[in-house]
């Protein structure tokens, strides 16, 4: 069980500070259960969610030792451009991916879509709806926890990772 304080990652929402556990005065909730009061880093609003909840996964954030040891991976993963035959077979794909709540899981999808993203740019293309979605929301979930482990702001994680990729290259 987390306390309040601790920094967690909750479901596909994010980075979450516990800001209590109680249970909560509102309709819909079971006033037999404990609740997690949950305050997203990056959205607005507050979530309640059973502190026995098996539906969303809640994890602790990752160490800034794990971070920096993910983001050392980096250059010896090998990602290729998941083609499917049909947009729904490519959100399925994708949603796979997620639901391993793995920081290690959403670099390989980045990197995956970010090589199909040079594929269709050198072909004068554009990258699909369903793979941008998914680049955006994968790239936001990773950031935020990353940013959060590293202790700096959301803003400067891209270029962290690219500097220190950068500097293992040139070691």
């Amino acid at each position: 069980m987390f306390q309040a304080g601790d920094l967690v990652v909750y479901g596909t929402t994010g980075v979450c500070r516990v800001e209590s556990i109680d249970q909560p005065n509102m309709t819909g909730a079971d006033r037999h259960k404990k609740y997690y009061r949950l305050k997203p880093f990056y959205q607005d609003g507050v979530i309640y969610t059973p502190v026995d909840n098996t539906k969303v996964s809640i994890r602790p954030v990752i160490s800034r030792e794990a971070a920096e040891n993910l983001i050392d991976l980096i250059p010896g993963i090998r990602a290729e451009a998941y083609r499917a035959p049909t947009l729904q077979a490519l959100d399925q794909h994708y949603q796979t991916a997620f639901q391993s709540h793995s920081c290690q899981d959403l670099v390989e999808l980045i990197m995956s879509i970010y090589t199909k993203q040079q594929e269709t740019t050198s072909q004068n293309r554009r990258l699909g709806m369903v793979d941008e979605r998914f680049l955006k929301q994968a790239e936001r979930l990773l950031y935020g926890e990353l940013a959060v482990a590293l202790e700096i702001p959301f803003d400067e994680v891209q270029p962290y990772i690219s500097n220190r990729v950068k500097e293992q290259k040139d070691t």
